[in-house]
């Protein structure tokens, strides 16, 4: 027994937002299949962090091809000390999406990949195998490759930049932050973020990335943090311009709630702009919003939370939660109807659904994000046609 407590103590793995997809995965023979053609196109996944692999997930459970280009700012926890120590490209967004494109994610190897080490600076075994292979090869897409083929990847994972890049931001009462770590806590909601390279060059797009999106016949952006995992990608040169030469349509998943401070007190319609302000004007097609109830002339702003798990309730006090039964700390992002005719005279078609997951609610409903995606790829389709 007290093996069992010390290895307990010694291992842990983050929680991530597609632990509920195992449900998704039992239930795949029952569920509504795409059609041959659907199952043909090609899909790429920008973002990073935890949101990423929530859309990978999605759409290998729906039969798409698809691949994912992952921003390269990261410098927190695990990554950061491997960045500032051992000077390697960051490898902690770049695994959490390998493992997502797992054919199985119960492997036990796949599983491995996401123990942290309280052992070893809570170091996670995937990010110092990214680092280990870089410096052995010196090359990071040959680490990237060793490693699809370990998971058996069901798609491919691209840095968009291979340079060594620095987030700074400004906040919307002027402050300027540096680093990525540091700008996703910040205390008030960031305005703009912008990159630099360490060598004070532009960063340089990776090429596959850029291929991959002018490729794709679906681009999916989000869900995620927004100013550190999302719009990092569009600030490399070039990647909006691979969007804009596609001929895929372009989804943006809005992120579920505040849970950091870069994006407190946003509505879904500034998350939206913010995009815009960062290259993205005229280029969304599609805004995937959630909403419990209907957005009609009627409805007051939404975002409200379906759900709370009962483990949540019970160790939460009452100073914790308020009219929505919401824990302190977190914020369902609000969007109302003249919010959602205001994005739509912009260009984009605003799908609402409610799309938290019953047990976690700041987590996806996997068969509502599922079920959502596919209307997507129905609507991109009819409007190409």
């Amino acid at each position: 027994m007290a093996g069992i407590k010390k290895s307990t103590e010694a291992f842990r793995v983050d929680p991530a937002a597609t632990a509920a997809f195992s449900a998704l995965r039992s239930a795949l023979p029952n569920l509504r299949p795409l059609d041959e053609d659907a199952r043909a196109l090609k899909a790429v996944v920008i973002g990073g962090g935890t949101g990423a692999p929530v859309s990978i997930r999605t759409l290998l459970s729906l039969g798409v091809q698809t691949s994912a280009v992952v921003a390269m700012a990261d410098d927190g926890g695990s990554t950061g000390v491997l960045r500032e120590e051992a000077d390697v490209t960051p490898p902690g967004d770049i695994r959490k999406c390998l493992v997502a494109f797992a054919k199985d994610p119960a492997d036990p190897l796949v599983r491995a990949l996401k123990y942290r080490f309280a052992v070893a600076r809570d170091h996670a075994l995937g990010n110092l195998l990214l680092a280990a292979l870089e410096d052995a090869t010196g090359s990071f897409p040959e680490a990237i490759a060793i490693c699809e083929k370990l998971v058996d990847a069901q798609g491919h994972v691209y840095p968009s930049t291979l340079d060594h890049v620095v987030l700074s931001a400004q906040t919307q009462d002027g402050r300027i932050l540096d680093g990525q770590a540091v700008a996703c806590h910040s205390k008030t909601a960031l305005a703009q973020v912008w990159l630099s390279s360490e060598d004070g060059r532009p960063p340089r797009p990776y090429e596959p990335a850029l291929q991959a999106i002018r490729e794709a016949d679906l681009i999916v952006l989000g869900p995620g943090s927004l100013f550190t995992s999302i719009i990092p990608n569009l600030l490399i040169p070039g990647v909006v311009e691979a969007i804009r030469a596609s001929r895929g349509r372009v989804l943006f998943v809005c992120a579920l709630a505040d849970v950091q401070g870069e994006t407190w007190g946003l509505t879904a319609r500034e998350h939206f702009e913010a995009l815009t302000a960062h290259g993205m004007e005229g280029l969304i097609d599609y805004m995937l919003v959630h909403s419990k109830v209907p957005l009609r002339a009627e409805s007051p702003a939404t975002g409200s939370f379906a759900a709370i798990s009962g483990a949540e309730l019970e160790h939460a006090s009452t100073s914790d939660l308020n009219d929505d039964q919401l824990i302190k700390g977190v914020r369902p992002i609000s969007i109302s109807y003249a919010d959602m005719l205001a994005i739509q005279s912009r260009g984009p078609i605003v799908i609402s659904r409610n799309l938290v997951d019953a047990e976690q609610p700041t987590w996806h409903s996997p068969f509502a994000l599922r079920d959502a995606f596919q209307n997507v790829i129905k609507l991109s389709r009819a409007r190409r046609s």
